[in-house]
């Protein structure tokens, strides 16, 4: 959980300083060099990293300056993005949102507590793994097309997404199908997002064609 915590601050601080000081997103060559340029951003946060006992502290702190920076931003600010979205500062704003609410699973898991996610929030969590992070895959270990159909039961929004070995492509709709996935929205965002035993949906087909899934699209800091 220390970890945890100590890795959202980090990336509240990463977020709000491309939104507030729109730059490029440079190559750091170690966390030490990244840490130090979110310092400059955010020099009273910029302590890497607090003792356990002003952790929590710390980062409601880098919490609170990430949101007072979304809600302040110009709707058509110019700042670097690495996913679709009508906007950077939409972008930026669904990404933490997400970024969030995964990570709260985490903790309550740890400490047995899961308190669940409004289904309309779930779904968005579910269309932004599949239609933003996953097509950003260039290849995929398939040797020839194999099509997932995921199916929100009490959302009705249904996402076809193409596994190729040139890559994934995602389409909102129904469509033919070697898997498909059908639960609430909240449990496929756990499941999709790589949490959970995926016991809480239906998966009918193929098998393998999710544990492929599991393997390779996972969503890393680096």
């Amino acid at each position: 959980v220390r970890e945890l915590v100590r890795h959202l601050g980090m990336i509240h601080l990463w977020a709000a300083a491309h939104v507030a000081f729109p730059h490029e997103e440079p190559d750091y060559e170690s966390e030490k060099e990244e840490l130090a340029a979110f310092a400059e951003f955010w020099p009273e946060l910029g302590t890497f990293w607090p003792e356990d006992v002003e952790l929590i502290d710390w980062y409601r702190r880098t919490n609170a300056n990430q949101i007072a920076v979304l809600d302040s931003a110009s709707p058509t600010v110019e700042a670097w993005t690495f996913l679709r979205a009508p906007s950077p500062l939409a972008m930026w704003a669904r990404r933490q949102a997400h970024e969030i609410a995964v990570h709260r699973f985490d903790a309550e898991e740890a400490a047995a507590g899961v308190t669940g996610f409004d289904p309309e929030f779930a779904s968005d969590g579910v269309d932004e793994i599949l239609a933003a992070f996953a097509v950003r895959k260039s290849e995929f270990p398939v040797d020839r097309p194999r099509a997932m159909l995921v199916h929100a039961s009490d959302t009705g929004d249904r996402w076809q997404v193409t596994m190729a070995p040139d890559g994934i492509t995602t389409v909102v709709g129904d469509g033919p199908a070697d898997l498909v996935l059908e639960g609430r929205a909240a449990d496929l965002y756990l499941a999709l997002w790589n949490r959970g035993d995926d016991s809480a949906i239906d998966v009918t087909g193929d098998r393998d064609l999710f544990d492929l899934w599991h393997n390779n699209v996972r969503v890393r800091w680096s």
